[in-house]
């Protein structure tokens, strides 16, 4: 093996030639075991985001925090996560897609500890900091890294597993608040935090064994490296070879164009590339402003709201809530590789403003007199939204995508995704303060309806594509 090449389990299992000509499994098991691994810093991003979702409730009375700042508090996680979202795909261009996914668990190790040892206001916003740079990188790096592990028959599946396990640790942060509610006040939400520490332990050591994304293997001109992934990562050995010209390919392209700074010079010139990007932009828009953070961290409240006065009830139904969140992903994930993208899209914005605007409708009629009316919709609005744009969103975009802009392009639309995040998180309780939780809903809703218009009008089908095919979809070469 030439020098500088990852020695992981998986690439040295590779190199055996008996390991080559033997004949592979109509769906290869090594992606996916990439794509969990990678898709795990989704778990500590979820928990970290979604556990104020019930500590606020024990913080502002130990500490005596104010509604303005639970607000603040639990929404700037998704605005510091800007940081490690612009890093990201500069990190991951020039450090390796591995090597990134083990500093976002850096990032997940230190912050919630700094949180959980927080004696006041500005240590919880420190740690809330730390935090949220990882949860950044964890946007970007786990879709990319599973989209280009992935062959194309499994991609859809493949790549939709970081939501999955996002929604898998927000269903985890609610656990936890309800099985550490019953202890002391100042005890309990210092605990939910803490939790979230646990998880890095066990990622680090299986991070060792993934592989190095091929594609990335390719840009930094390591050839046989990278054959030696697609051989493990493909459904046969002519896939292999067709996915390794392909690369080859778009890298050689790339290279006449300038690297990556040609590359974003083609904003100016290249259509192709300008609907890429705007394509990115506005889908991850749509994927937050419509208010799925909302009901994630403040799903407590919008019940309070419904009439329900006893904590306990409040954090047993937010985990109703997660449960049926993360469960939902499972019908998309099963399902995009078979019907496509297009209609799963076009089916979860159409169900998402239904359920909203039935929700709206609830709190207007007097919802206080009919809370399981209230829990009834907003299942149907978290099932709604994590069947099809929840996962999607990051499926599309990492798919779209051009090689030479992934990384960086990905880390774009992440800061999307977390601007409109933060906004929707910092202003929630104010904007139903201001025009009632009717009024919010029914914004809401109209945002769902505007997104299923775009999806319509703009996304074309993707599914069974190469990554290398989705640049003559949208003529960015």
């Amino acid at each position: 093996m030439a020098p500088g090449v990852d020695e992981s389990p998986l690439l040295a299992a590779s190199s055996k030639p008996s390991a080559a000509a033997a004949s592979p499994p109509h769906r290869n098991k090594y992606p996916f075991f990439g794509a969990v691994l990678a898709s795990m810093t989704s778990v500590l991003m979820g928990y970290n985001v979604a556990v104020t979702s019930g500590a606020q409730i024990f913080m502002a009375e130990d500490l005596g925090i104010s509604d303005e700042q639970i607000e603040v508090l639990s929404g700037a996680i998704n605005i510091y996560s800007l940081v490690g979202a612009l890093l990201a795909g500069w990190t991951s261009d020039r450090l390796g897609r591995r090597l990134t996914i083990v500093l976002t668990n850096a990032f997940f190790l230190v912050g919630p500890l700094v949180m959980a040892l927080a004696g006041g206001y500005a240590a919880l916003m420190a740690g809330r900091f730390v935090a949220g740079i990882g949860v950044g990188y964890a946007l970007v790096i786990a879709p990319v890294y599973a989209a280009e592990i992935a062959p194309a028959s499994s991609r859809g599946f493949l790549s939709s597993l970081p939501e999955i396990f996002i929604n898998g640790g927000v269903m985890l942060s609610y656990v936890s608040n309800f099985a550490f509610s019953g202890l002391p006040i100042h005890l309990s939400w210092r605990l939910m935090f803490a939790a979230g520490v646990v998880p890095t332990v066990f990622l680090a050591a299986g991070v060792l064994a993934m592989p190095e994304s091929p594609r990335w293997l390719a840009m930094k001109g390591r050839r046989a490296d990278a054959k030696l992934v697609l051989d493990r990562t493909s459904d046969s050995p002519s896939e292999a070879d067709h996915r390794l010209h392909e690369i080859e390919h778009v890298v050689a392209a790339s290279s006449n164009s300038g690297g990556c700074g040609g590359a974003w010079s083609e904003l100016a010139t290249n259509p192709g590339v300008r609907r890429v990007l705007a394509t990115v932009l506005a889908l991850q828009f749509f994927q937050q402003a419509s208010g799925i953070d909302s009901v994630v961290l403040y799903g407590p409240r919008v019940l309070a709201a419904a009439g329900v006065s006893s904590n306990t009830l409040l954090l047993g139904l937010n985990v109703v809530f997660g449960v049926a969140k993360a469960s939902s992903i499972l019908v998309a994930m099963s399902l995009t590789d078979r019907l496509g993208r297009r209609p799963l899209l076009l089916a979860s914005t159409g169900a998402m403003t239904l359920s909203l605007a039935a929700l709206a409708t609830a709190f207007a009629a007097g919802a206080e007199r009919a809370a399981v009316v209230v829990v009834a919709f907003v299942v149907a609005f978290v099932c709604a939204f994590s069947v099809g744009i929840g996962p999607l969103a990051w499926v599309y975009s990492s798919e779209i995508l051009p090689l030479r802009l992934r990384g960086q392009g990905a880390g774009v639309g992440t800061a999307m995704n977390r601007v409109v995040s933060g906004v929707v998180t910092m202003t929630f309780i104010s904007l139903y303060g201001a025009v009632t939780m009717a009024g919010a809903f029914y914004l809401y809703a109209a945002i769902a309806a505007a997104s299923f218009v775009f999806v319509y009008a703009c996304l074309p089908e993707t599914r069974g594509r190469s990554l290398e095919d989705m640049e003559e979809l949208f003529h960015t070469k």
